[in-house]
C-alpha cells in the first residue's frame, strides 16, 4: 500500500497515480517519487510583503477619495447655497417685519404658514420674521379686549407690502406671497 503524499489516500502498491486525487505516485521506472516540502509561493521577505500591502491600501484610499470628490455637487449645484445674483428675491437675512398698532391686548400668529410664531401682547409692537424673501408669509392678529382700531402692517425690506385694519371685534389677517 502506498499513501498519497497529497491527500493521504491509501493506494495499492502497483498504482502509478492516486486513485483519489490523480496525483503521480511513481515515475516511469516505477520508483516512488520523493515528496519534498513545497516552499512558499510568495518567496519574499516580510518587509516587502508589508510594503506591498500598505501600498495597496494607500492606492485604494486615493481612488476612493478621487471618486468621492468627483461625485460631490459643486457649490453652485448644492441646494443649501444661496448666492446673490442681483435679483429682487435676494435680500437681507430677515426681510419681513410685522407692525401691530392697537391700544388693547392682542394675540398673533405669524411667519411661514408651516412654521408659525405665536406671541401675545399689548399696545404697539413690531416683530422681525425669520422668513426668506421668497417665502409665503401669513399674519393673523386677534383682538382681546380694548376699543379702537387694530392696524397691522407687513413690511418687506422696509416697504409696506400688506396692510389691514379693523374697528370692531375680531381679527386681522394678511397673506403675502412674493
Amino acid at each position: 500500500m502506498v499513501k498519497c503524499p497529497r491527500c493521504g489516500y491509501e493506494n495499492s502498491s502497483s498504482s502509478k497515480y492516486c486513485d483519489n486525487c490523480a496525483y503521480l505516485l511513481s515515475d516511469s521506472d516505477g520508483k516512488l517519487i520523493k515528496v519534498t516540502k513545497r516552499r512558499s509561493s510568495w518567496n519574499m521577505g516580510m518587509g516587502k510583503k508589508i510594503v506591498i500591502v500598505l501600498g495597496i491600501i494607500v492606492i485604494a484610499l486615493l481612488l476612493f477619495s478621487l471618486i468621492y470628490n468627483a461625485t460631490q455637487p459643486s457649490n453652485q449645484e448644492s441646494l443649501n447655497v444661496v448666492t446673490d445674483d442681483g435679483s429682487s428675491k435676494q435680500s437681507s437675512s430677515y426681510p419681513y417685519k410685522v407692525l401691530i398698532d392697537y391700544n388693547g391686548s392682542w394675540y398673533v400668529e405669524m411667519g411661514d404658514p408651516n412654521y408659525l410664531l405665536t406671541e401675545s401682547g399689548k399696545g404697539t409692537k413690531s416683530f422681525q420674521l425669520d422668513c426668506s424673501s421668497w417665502d409665503k408669509v401669513y399674519v393673523n392678529v386677534q383682538k382681546y379686549g380694548g376699543n379702537g382700531e387694530l392696524k397691522v402692517k407687513l413690511l418687506r425690506n422696509g416697504n409696506v407690502v400688506g396692510e389691514n385694519t379693523t374697528n370692531g371685534t375680531g381679527s386681522v389677517k394678511l397673506t403675502y406671497n412674493y
